[in-house]
């Protein structure tokens, strides 16, 4: 039985049908009272057994409300579920961004200390390269950016339509996407990087 449920009825015990009684030819006269008494058991009989079917069916109907109820509740908790997938991928394309715009800035950052000594003299080999990985990530994390608000507008549409029509409840709030806000960050942090290659601001002391 599910949690929640009616209790379901017990069950009847199985009883023998009574046969057809005999008639003597002593109780001729009294044979329709006879069989009038064994139609009434009979009826009785029938009777019970109606009112077990209808304790069933109210007992299966209350059972499919309830599994109406969990399946519900189970398809909003699903489109959750599918909301924080998302924010996953979103959080797996900040890291790759990230480690190419670090990698990036590191490799320019390196090489041009290593010019500003006199150590090495590489030409704008080192800068264009860290600026291609750092406009690479940026290319990663604005895909990335672009694809999730999509995915989530489309799903928040998809669930007010759902709980519109009653098939899901709708009591719980959309949560806040805080992968997409790292997401936005860290694209103004490799913007502010690629500027300071190609225009040697110091915009990061």
């Amino acid at each position: 039985m599910e949690q929640g449920s009616a209790p379901r009825p017990e069950r009847v015990p199985p009883r023998i049908v009574p046969d057809l009684p005999e008639i003597s030819a002593e109780q001729q006269s009294s044979a329709s009272t006879i069989y009038s008494r064994f139609r009434t058991t009979l009826s009785q009989r029938r009777t019970g057994l109606s009112e077990h079917r209808t304790d069933l069916s109210e007992f299966r109907t209350d059972l499919s409300e309830h599994r109406t109820e969990l399946g519900m509740r189970r398809t909003g908790m699903a489109i959750q579920r599918t909301r924080m997938a998302a924010d996953r991928t979103m959080m797996a394309e900040v890291r790759t961004s990230l480690s190419m715009i670090g990698f990036g800035f590191t490799i320019y950052q390196t090489f041009r200390s290593l010019a500003d000594a006199d150590m090495l003299n590489g030409g704008n080999a080192p800068r264009n390269f860290g600026l291609s990985l750092i406009l690479l990530g940026m290319l990663i994390l604005l895909g990335g950016i672009w694809r999730h608000i999509q995915f989530a507008n489309e799903l928040r549409s998809r669930r007010a339509d759902l709980t519109a029509e009653g098939l899901i409840h709708g009591e719980s709030r959309y949560p806040v996407s805080v992968s997409l806000i790292v997401a936005i960050g860290l694209f103004t942090v490799g913007l502010m990087a690629a500027l300071n290659i190609l225009f040697g601001l110091t915009l990061f002391g």
